[in-house]
């Protein structure tokens, strides 16, 4: 990895690196009883700060499509992302870090056993609002209604308060929430694999995407990335597969 001075002031125009950290997706980020955030994508953000040999700032959102836009804003320089055709408009993507299932939930009375049965126009679907669950779904469903939560962490409490057919999410939040409120049940098997990668600004320069895109090559071939799910007891979730080009 080849670090210029044009690269590290492509990342840090304020001096700083500003990494948007999204406590929306509990897989990647949470925050401890001070309000401090923690987890895969803030140790990720650090260890990028270190190599630029930058003071780094993190600017805490609670949900994914919060994320994008302040990235997409320029209010900060890198971002953790599932990657989405939508948000790569504008949003320069690296390969994927880590490999997170998608879900449908529904009470354990439920007529419905399989994904196929949710594509109904009887049926209401819960997303997190801006997820990559609500881009994706929001492409494929054709005959069900999508309701949108206002974050993916509220799918569930949304999911009952409206009294829908299906809430869709993470596997391990669903699962999660599943065991605390009972009476709950996933269906039968995942209907996406999101892709996490981290990305920057498409206005900052290939050569700073290439850049980003080697950082994170580097750290799912050294074993930062397993070791991180592991410190941070992450269950479900997989370091993605090095790319091949």
């Amino acid at each position: 990895m080849n670090l210029t001075s044009d690269i590290r002031s492509a990342f840090t125009p304020t001096g700083k690196l500003r990494a948007s950290i999204n406590l929306g997706n509990p897989i990647l980020a949470n925050a401890d009883a001070a309000g401090k955030p923690y987890g895969v994508s803030v140790d990720l953000a650090t260890e990028f700060a270190k190599l630029l040999g930058a003071e780094l700032e993190l600017v805490v959102v609670d949900a994914a499509g919060k994320s994008v836009d302040v990235v997409v804003s320029e209010q900060a320089d890198i971002g953790f992302f599932a990657i989405d055709p939508v948000r790569g408009a504008e949003i320069a993507f690296t390969p994927p870090y880590v490999l997170i299932e998608g879900f449908y939930m529904v009470k354990e009375d439920s007529p419905l056993r399989a994904n196929d049965e949710v594509d109904d126009a009887a049926n209401r679907v819960v997303v997190g609002k801006g997820s990559a669950y609500d881009l994706y779904l929001t492409r494929t469903l054709k005959q069900a209604q999508i309701l949108r939560a206002p974050t993916s962490p509220a799918v569930v409490e949304t999911y009952l308060a409206e009294g829908a057919e299906v809430a869709a999410g993470v596997k391990q939040q669903l699962e999660a929430d599943a065991r605390r409120l009972g009476g709950l049940r996933l269906l039968n098997e995942r209907f996406m694999v999101i892709r996490q990668a981290m990305g920057t600004p498409k206005s900052r320069g290939s050569e700073a995407a290439a850049f980003l895109s080697q950082f994170v090559e580097a750290m799912k071939a050294d074993g930062f990335v397993g070791a991180a799910l592991a410190r941070h007891g992450i269950q479900g979730a997989s370091v993605a597969p090095a790319e091949t080009h």
